[in-house]
């Protein structure tokens, strides 16, 4: 009885060595910046459909009604996100920084538009620098430092606290966002 029992669980073992050999090889060669660079292409998507469904002549719009006093008109809320992409990953040495201030001229909805793509690509860079050896390498100075791993996570955060803000202006102007849409995003 023994060897019976014995002989059953080699056989359930047995399957599962290749798997986990499978999986442990896998995770060795797995690339952070994969990762990252995945998480920050389905909020990208979000954002610019978001940014694209509203109208042009809506970019100037800012909820006045309630507790809105002195927030980010819509265009406002997509160049900021355009600058903190460029921010967020100061001092990597990513070639195609773009600064702040000709970020902030910007007025149409098409420049703003391409400098928030453009921003994309350029994090999407920064991103695909991450791996396994520095994804904790410390960044920054003072109070002010982070691993690049934890700022890659931060600036998609980012990303997400400020698509929700958009869809409240999007819903507020009778826009259902891409995303929500049948067949979503």
């Amino acid at each position: 009885m023994k060897m019976i029992r014995l002989f059953c669980i080699a056989l359930l073992c047995c399957p599962a060595a290749p798997a986990t050999f499978t999986y442990a090889q896998a995770a060795t060669q797995a690339v952070p910046g994969d990762t990252y660079n995945h998480l920050m292409t389905a909020m990208e998507k979000e954002i610019t459909g978001a940014a694209d469904a509203m109208p042009a002549d809506k970019y100037n719009f800012a909820p006045t009604q309630g507790e809105f006093k002195g927030v980010r008109t819509f265009g406002q809320q997509v160049k900021h996100l355009a600058e903190s992409n460029y921010d967020f990953f100061d001092g990597w040495n990513i070639p195609g920084a773009v600064k702040e201030a000709d970020i902030e001229k910007l007025t149409s909805k098409a420049d703003i538009m391409k400098a928030l793509k453009d921003s994309y690509t350029f994090a999407h860079s920064a991103l695909s620098t991450i791996t396994a050896a520095n994804a904790f390498t410390i960044e920054g100075s003072g109070e002010h430092q982070y691993t690049r791993g934890g700022l890659a996570a931060f600036c998609i955060a980012h990303s997400m606290d400020h698509y929700g803000q958009m869809v409240v202006y999007l819903r507020m102007n009778g826009i259902v966002p891409p995303a929500s849409r049948q067949g979503g995003m």
